[in-house]
């Protein structure tokens, strides 16, 4: 259980990072492809590493799920999917209605990801993309130990992600490299500006601890299926 300082913590980290998100919402999607350099092979890894065999529609949870960039690309590949969006951003969740909109196996919920109630044992998949990292590392190890139970037997787990460098050195050569390409892109500098003042809300972890955690709260199978500097495809399997 939290204490109060913590809870009043959280709490201001969660309003910050609405603020930023709701700020950004019209543009998030244009800028995609140049803030993920590595966009289309990042989220494409992440896709085709959902397997369904035993079913044609399955039951899946997209936490922080923004605009709905990471749903509609695994719409286009399972069109039958039943779908929840969930994010804490209205106004981004506003351009995912309008992306699904007219599409009764897609729901939008506008709620905090970490204390979103899970039915257990529901879910084919759960999945995420560039949200986990604004959490702690206490409460990340807290949501995978809330996902496990969520979902069904050999159900997935996928985390398309920031991650950090083992080390500084590490760490500083990722960052400069970004910085590099969103310096000599068509971003505007406000644009760029503004994207350096949300990487402040970043609480990244690496690789190594997260599958440790995810191994932790019970997954069978968990691997990094997918890394560019420090944009990474976490997978397990329940």
């Amino acid at each position: 259980m939290m204490d109060n300082v913590t809870k009043f913590d959280a709490a201001k980290s969660n309003v910050e990072i609405k603020e930023q998100f709701d700020r950004v919402s019209r543009q998030y999607d244009a800028q995609r492809h140049t803030l993920v350099p590595c966009f289309d092979d990042f989220y494409a890894v992440a896709v085709e590493n959902l397997n369904f065999p035993t079913t044609s529609s399955p039951r899946i949870l997209d936490l922080g799920a923004g605009t709905g960039l990471l749903s509609q690309k695994i719409l286009e590949l399972y069109p039958k999917a039943q779908l929840t969006l969930v994010d804490l951003s209205e106004k981004m969740l506003d351009i995912a209605r309008l992306r699904f909109e007219g599409l009764p196996n897609v729901t939008i919920k506008q709620a905090d990801f970490t204390t979103f109630e899970m039915e257990i044992n529901s879910y084919d998949a759960i999945v995420s993309s560039l949200a986990i990292h604004h959490l702690t590392d206490d409460n990340k190890r807290l949501l995978y130990n809330r996902i496990h139970p969520a979902l069904k037997p050999d159900g997935l787990f996928v985390n398309a992600e920031q991650i950090l460098a083992d080390n500084d050195f590490m760490q500083d050569l990722y960052h400069k490299q970004w910085c590099n390409k969103i310096e000599h892109s068509t971003l505007s500098r406000q644009e760029i500006n503004a994207s350096y003042e949300r990487i402040k809300l970043d609480k990244r972890a690496t690789i190594s601890a997260q599958l440790n955690w995810l191994k932790d709260a019970g997954f069978s199978q968990t691997d990094c299926l997918y890394k560019y500097y420090y944009f990474a495809v976490l997978w397990a399997m329940k």
